[in-house]
């Protein structure tokens, strides 16, 4: 064997990183969230598994490397990969599948090779053949991704003698049904499933699960099919991850088998037919800490009170739920006297007077609920908070000061006031605590987006001193360059949106201090090419978007070409033209190239691509 005259087996140190990262509580599916030609990010990104052969500065590659490489370049020479060590093998077949080299006929080479872990997801021609190699793994095997497959009930049947399986990943293999379900039900080290967009798994099927006993993590996302199958998890006392998100089958009578899962820790129901009594259900899960309800139409702002039990929550998604500051009025009497007395008119009437006693959250998505701008004081003691989504609500600028603190004109003023105060209410120590908080603002504060609210120039001003934030959205037709010049204290931001802001040329000139930015999106209609002179000194930028500017012309970008960091780029509805393709030959980095609307070829892209940018995997026009 090539490998074997050199290496000497090394250590088979299998780190996993047993958390597991949620990705919820951003801004959710909402339509108004797709802009056209924006490039929020680059989807088609490939994580590379496998060892990453690019060395630094010309540094020589290993000889492990080197003979990897070799390996890759003349896969089919080769029979069996099985007198190698299995972390051998294991690198070999992480470069194989990233590089899109291994097939059926040389996936053969790695039987009875004791492999621990085989991530193909989305790999293509995944079927039943591909069964027979990967149990000879036998109960080396630990871990293996099938997501988009085209494996099936019968192919499930070779994982039987695999005992020691700890994750299985089914996502989007939608040939699997309640059948196959049943050749898993003997996997009992089982802690991580995953069956995202399954139609075919009902409730009855769903008893295979039972037998799980040490599942920690289940993913059933978009599986309409599973309403009554939850009462199968009672049983699953270490679970800790439950996500069912976009399941519209599930109802308030699903909830009462997820009350026993006292370990669980993140719950998702996204999109659910629950109500505030199914949220009831909730009150005992006192270990939860990450709860996604968004787009649950029939939550209401009773079920806060449920909510507030839940003491450890870190994460709240309440996204497109009916929220509404209207008739929340259930603050008691006293308590609402004392606030009267502090003059902050009104604030009483809101639901997020009941969120109050979360004090460890550090995500809230209030997204599209009714909520205006004095609830936000409720927000102020919330000193942990670090992401706040209110786009789409009813806050404006004057409820900014409640997140950016405020101070009186005088020592002496500040004195009176809370002397006065704690004579007060010296027996309401939450009150005194907000109160408190109300003039020290969320400091901590990291991100915040305020799209499609009527907050304006002025309220802006009041976010100056919010110097942690680093992403800020700012997607709305009111703010102009006079809101900008407002934020040139924020020099942490690594993040600005201000999609729909009208921002000119003599706006641009305040981004100058923002050194630290990685996205910029500015598509407001307003800028030249005069105004990308103040763009292109922003050193760190990987994403900009300046779509929908009509008056950019192939200035603009010679005048970017010097931003060699971009990854992503956009600058559909102006006047590029294909000459002005020549200035982004210095983009090496460059993975999407957005130019719809312009006078641009697909073809003249495609050459580009082929001749200076071969990082570039996605761009239009296509």
């Amino acid at each position: 064997m090539i490998l074997g005259h050199f290496i000497m087996g090394g250590a088979c140190s299998r780190k996993r990183d047993q958390q597991q990262v949620e990705d919820i509580l951003n801004r959710g599916a909402s339509g108004k969230y797709s802009k056209s030609s924006s490039s929020k990010w680059l989807a088609t990104s490939l994580s590379r598994s496998g060892s990453d052969v690019k060395r630094r500065n010309g540094e020589c590659p290993s000889l492990l490397e080197l003979c990897i490489r070799k390996i890759q370049e003349d896969v089919d020479r080769y029979t069996t990969f099985s007198h190698l060590p299995r972390d051998i093998s294991q690198q070999i077949f992480d470069e194989l599948v990233y590089s899109q080299r291994i097939t059926l006929k040389s996936l053969e080479a790695f039987r009875d090779c004791a492999i621990q872990d085989l991530y193909l997801g989305e790999y293509p021609g995944v079927n039943d053949d591909w069964m027979d190699v990967i149990s000879s793994q036998s109960t080396s095997l630990l871990s293996v991704d099938f997501s988009g497959s085209d494996i099936t009930d019968s192919g499930l049947v070779s994982l039987k003698g695999c005992k020691n399986l700890e994750s299985l990943n089914f996502n989007f293999c939608d040939q699997i049904s309640n059948r196959g379900l049943e050749h898993l039900s003997g996997l009992s080290n089982l802690t991580s499933l995953s069956f995202r967009r399954n139609g075919a798994i009902t409730a009855q099927g769903m008893r295979a699960f039972s037998n799980l006993v040490n599942m920690k993590k289940l993913d059933l996302e978009k599986c309409p099919g599973i309403h009554g199958g939850l009462v199968h998890l009672r049983d699953l006392t270490k679970l800790e991850s439950l996500n069912i998100k976009w399941c519209n089958c599930i109802t308030d009578a699903d909830m009462e088998p997820i009350s026993e899962l006292t370990n669980l820790r993140s719950l998702q129901i996204c999109c659910s037919k629950i109500t505030d009594f199914g949220v009831s259900y909730l009150k005992g899960l006192n270990k939860l800490n990450l709860l996604n309800l968004e787009g649950c139409r029939h939550v209401t702002a009773a079920c806060l009170d449920t909510l507030t039990a839940l003491k450890g929550l870190m994460f709240l998604n309440l996204n497109r739920c009916n929220l509404s500051d209207s008739g929340c009025e259930k603050f008691s009497d006293l308590i609402n006297l004392k606030i009267l007395n502090l003059g902050m008119n009104n604030i009483t009437n809101s639901c997020l007077v009941h969120l109050r006693g979360l004090t460890k959250l550090e995500s809230l998505n209030l997204d599209s609920c009714r909520i205006g701008d004095e609830g936000l004081v409720h927000l102020s003691g919330m000193l942990g908070l670090k992401s706040l989504e209110l786009s789409d609500t009813e806050v404006g600028s004057h409820g900014l000061r409640h997140l950016s603190g405020q101070t009186y004109s005088s020592p002496f003023c500040i004195f009176c006031v809370l002397w006065y105060t704690l004579m007060q209410i010296i027996s309401t120590s939450v009150l005194i605590n907000t109160f408190l908080c109300y003039h020290i603002g969320l400091s901590n504060l990291e991100s915040i987006n305020l799209s499609f609210t009527v907050v304006t120039d002025s309220g802006l001003r009041k976010l100056s001193g919010l110097t942690s934030l680093r992403t800020l959205n700012l997607d709305a037709r009111h703010v102009t360059d006079a809101g900008l010049s407002a934020l040139t204290s924020l020099t942490g931001l690594t993040h600005l949106d201000l999609f729909g802001a009208r921002i000119t040329d003599s706006g641009t000139n305040h981004l100058r201090n923002l050194k630290k930015l990685q996205s910029l999106e500015i598509c407001g209609g307003g800028l030249t090419d005069a105004g990308v002179k103040n763009i292109k000194d922003l050193p760190s930028l990987t994403l900009l978007n300046l779509s929908q500017n009509s008056n950019l012309t192939d200035k603009t970008l010679e005048l970017i070409s010097g931003l060699t960091g971009l990854v992503s780029l956009n600058v559909s509805n102006s006047r590029v033209s294909n000459s002005g393709l020549r200035h982004l030959k210095p983009l090496k980095n460059l993975r999407s190239l957005t130019l719809e609307s312009c006078k641009v070829s697909a073809n003249d892209i495609r050459k580009l691509q082929a001749t200076d940018l071969p990082n570039l995997v996605n761009f239009r026009p296509e």
